[in-house]
């Protein structure tokens, strides 16, 4: 299975999660995660979705894509507090997204996920995608990998906040989300903090969260 197929994967289950009735009945309601509503946080998830149709449709980039690890190196959310403009920024895009409400914003992220699977196979192997938001490129199968990180956990986010279990996820999708997070962790803790957390527990870190 490739990184798109995966991605296909985890995009209809965001897609499905979306659909909950009990996303919408909570969509007023504070979600897990601080200053976040369960709307904005349904946008936010909804996002990753539509994000990828947009870069799609911008067609290739001109710049040289950097690296995965310098891709999360670079950007301003990564480590920012609840109350910085760029998490603040990220609260209100979720709200936008998610203005017309639920059931409004399933339909769109669901006809989004049946589109893609279209567009992915007219895709080049090779496809670099132009980040606008961030000023630098990524290889297509490289920001694929930060969205299905990016489902993965926010699928999560939004089954807790409305009381649900989260979707399950394959190993497809898993593996490369794990290799993320594991490489992220070691750039940010160490290789040797990252091993006795996950094989001492005598003498492992109080933390290796990667993001």
């Amino acid at each position: 299975m490739t990184i798109r197929s995966a991605y296909l994967q985890a995009a209809r289950s965001a897609a499905q999660l979306l659909a909950d009735p009990a996303v919408a009945a909570a969509w007023e309601q504070p979600s897990a995660l601080a200053e976040f509503r369960v709307s904005g946080l349904a946008g936010h998830l909804g996002r990753q979705v539509s994000r990828v149709v947009e870069l799609t449709a911008a067609g290739p980039a001109t710049q040289t894509p950097i690296g995965l690890l310098d891709h999360f190196e670079r950007s301003a959310w990564v480590g920012a507090t609840v109350d910085s403009p760029t998490s603040v920024g990220v609260r209100e895009s979720g709200e936008k997204d998610a203005a017309a409400g639920p059931a409004a914003l399933a339909d769109t992220i669901a006809a989004h996920v049946t589109a893609l699977a279209d567009t992915f196979a007219t895709l080049p192997d090779d496809l670099v995608v132009s980040l606008p938001w961030a000023g630098w490129a990524l290889t297509f199968d490289d920001f694929l990998v930060t969205r299905l990180l990016e489902i993965a956990v926010h699928n999560d986010d939004l089954a807790v906040s409305v009381g649900v279990d989260a979707p399950a996820q394959p190993e497809e999708v898993l593996e490369p989300v794990f290799a993320l997070l594991t490489r992220l962790a070691v750039r940010q803790h160490g290789a040797t903090a990252v091993l006795r957390a996950l094989s001492r527990a005598e003498r492992a870190p109080a933390t290796i969260a990667a993001i």
